[in-house]
């Protein structure tokens, strides 16, 4: 297949392209980020919901098979997934549709938007028969499930060539995003997709006519297939190259030297790129989406990602671009042209060591900080992701519960993710977390909001949500207008306490307060960040947060006991220490913090697991 002349415009516009991209992105550094995983977010049409024949082939449950409850305990399981064996994890969560959709997304963009976020992050929208969609059946349609009328999008992508863009429909569901899409930009709130641009599912359509035609496909330079089927034997020989060796996510080819994706898939990931970038093709991007966050991005080589974010921003300059690494993510956000990405190695790893777990030393989490920071190239500290938590691990709040089970050898090797898919070990707590893990919770957030980078919220967070890893880190929104049944239920078998699941007022209203404390500071999200103090006794962390008049100071108390720490104004002056105030604490109106000046320092007082910013 001939490169359309899109992806060679590209490849020229990447030789004047600068080393990084994160100029183009400013945006990024005011973002405050939400994810959403879209089939647990909130059920807007029951009219669409998934049925039993939408499911992942083959199909394992019985014609009992129903959309589940969205308000039922997580751990109750429906006859139908007993059926299919006794163990929570293996037999039928993973069968599961709750009905999340588009429609109600934008039913609930007010929420968000009164909230203060302005920046979302779906997983993955593209048409799959899986719950999580990263195996999906194209890149350049919408799950028909999460738009109003998936059997006439069926109908209507049946008359495309998949992999020619002349041939491509606006299916419903298409049309619905695109809706949404209007309305969160008519709100402020700017919107990336996930892009899974290492593997599809089986049910790609190039793969499919693989599957059928073998050496005769005009895919068949698509994938990495290591054997064709020979018709002349019972025996099946089509064998080809799959993610982690799983054969239901067939991994696209590479290019003849390896340095590149090969140009096929290539030329079609380039078109869908542009599809959803600039969706009325008048060049102008203002009616597509704001960027991308890109799955597995260290499985592909970086010629093609530079290739790829050249293009990206041959069509809209101003696009963000994040890619997915959990280790040190500089060589790749430099040599891919990424805007920055998702801050697990420099951000989420060193927090889970202190303001979590408690297990690392200030002194520790400050160094580990800078020197990840400083690492990353210049101009990305502000535009990255700072999450501590998504659908690939513990929540927040289960990881704070769960502290005590994290394994140390040295600071370097914090224990993140504590257990997995196959269910939570004999010892990991289920439970909701009690008032001392909320607060815990509360000063991770305060760090979040404070820090340089952009906060990331894991949706349902805000309100409370727990949850060990995949599956219990999906269960479905908890909203205030829903009344939802106790979780009463151990998945391990053993006696449990029943937890109340409820809308959490109070916490919802600390994250609101604590993004608007973050909006109204431009020194927390365009400032320059300076340690002011890590004091390993006192288990305690401060920092400024400055940009030209505003000067911030940040302190966290991790310490279960009230801490005394004097902090030195210098260079800010002692005509900044007459002046300090506190305009933010994480423990609410009534709370004992005692703050006096003395010469260029402040000496502060603060109760047990609690954090303060200071106006200087």
């Amino acid at each position: 297949m001939r490169l359309p002349a899109a992806v060679l415009a590209s490849i020229l516009v990447l030789a004047f392209a600068p080393r990084h991209a994160a100029a183009e992105a400013s945006w990024a550094a005011d973002a405050v980020w939400y994810q959403i995983f879209p089939e647990r977010f909130r059920n807007g049409d029951p009219s669409n919901d998934p049925t039993r024949a939408s499911l992942e082939w083959p199909i394992r449950p019985s014609a009992a098979w129903r959309v589940s409850p969205w308000t039922a305990d997580w751990y109750a399981r429906a006859d139908w997934e007993k059926e299919l064996g006794p163990n929570f994890y293996a037999d039928g969560v993973l069968d599961r549709r709750y009905g999340g959709d588009l429609q109600g997304v934008l039913d609930k963009l007010d929420y968000l938007a009164g909230l203060g976020v302005n920046a979302l992050y779906f997983n993955p929208l593209f048409a799959s028969h899986s719950l999580h969609k990263y195996d999906g059946d194209s890149f350049h349609h919408i799950d028909p499930t999460f738009g109003p009328d998936p059997s006439g999008d069926a109908a209507l992508i049946e008359k495309e060539t998949g992999g020619d863009p002349a041939t491509w429909q606006w299916t419903a569901a298409d049309r619905l995003f695109l809706k949404l899409l209007g309305e969160a930009h008519r709100r402020g709130i700017r919107v990336i997709l996930d892009g899974v641009f290492n593997h599809t599912g089986r049910d790609f359509f190039a793969f499919q006519d693989l599957w059928r035609k073998q050496a005769q496909s005009r895919y068949r330079g698509w994938y990495g297939v290591d054997s064709f089927d020979d018709p002349q034997t019972r025996r099946i020989e089509f064998d080809y190259k799959a993610w982690w060796g799983y054969k239901t996510l067939p991994i696209f080819a590479a290019s003849a030297d390896g340095n590149d994706l090969a140009p096929e898939p290539k030329a079609y990931i380039f078109a869908a790129t542009k599809r959803w970038m600039d969706p009325d093709g008048d060049g102008n991007p203002a009616d597509g989406i704001d960027g991308w966050r890109l799955d597995v991005a260290p499985e592909r080589p970086a010629k093609f990602w530079a290739d790829w974010n050249a293009h990206v921003r041959a069509i809209n300059p101003n696009a963000y671009t994040s890619c997915e690494i959990w280790s040190d993510a500089s060589k790749l956000i430099a040599e891919g042209r990424f805007s920055a990405s998702m801050n697990y190695h420099a951000f989420a790893i060193p927090v889970k060591g202190f303001l979590v777990d408690g297990r690392i030393s200030a002194r520790q989490f400050a160094e580990l900080l800078e020197r990840r920071r400083n690492a990353l190239p210049a101009g990305a500290s502000n535009l990255m992701q700072n999450l501590m938590d998504s659908h690939d691990t513990d929540r927040l709040a289960s990881m704070i519960v769960n502290a005590g089970l994290a394994k140390y050898s040295d600071p370097e090797k914090i224990d993140y993710n504590t257990n997995g898919i196959s269910g939570p070990p004999p010892l990991y707590k289920i439970r909701r977390p009690d008032a001392r893990e909320r607060a815990i919770q509360r000063l991770v957030v305060l760090f979040q909001m404070t820090y340089a980078g952009a906060p990331m919220i894991y949706y349902g967070d805000e309100v409370g949500m727990w949850g060990g890893n995949d599956p219990d880190d999906r269960m479905p929104m908890i909203w205030d207008d829903l009344k939802y049944a106790p979780q009463a239920i151990d998945p391990r078998g053993g006696p449990r306490t029943p937890d109340e699941v409820a809308f959490d007022g109070e916490l919802f209203a600390f994250y609101k307060s604590a993004i608007a404390l973050r909006g109204t500071q431009e020194a927390l999200r365009r400032g320059e960040f300076r340690g002011a103090g890590a004091f390993d006794e006192a288990k305690t962390f401060a920092f400024f947060r400055t940009r030209g008049a505003e000067k911030l100071l940040v302190v966290l108390n991790r310490s279960e006991q009230a801490q005394d720490v004097r902090i030195e104004l210098e260079p800010a002056g002692a005509a900044n220490a007459a002046g300090a105030k506190i305009i933010f604490n994480t423990l609410g109106p009534g709370a004992k913090f005692e703050l006096k000046t003395g010469g260029s320092a402040l000496q502060l007082r603060l109760p047990p697991i609690a954090g303060i910013v200071i106006s200087l």
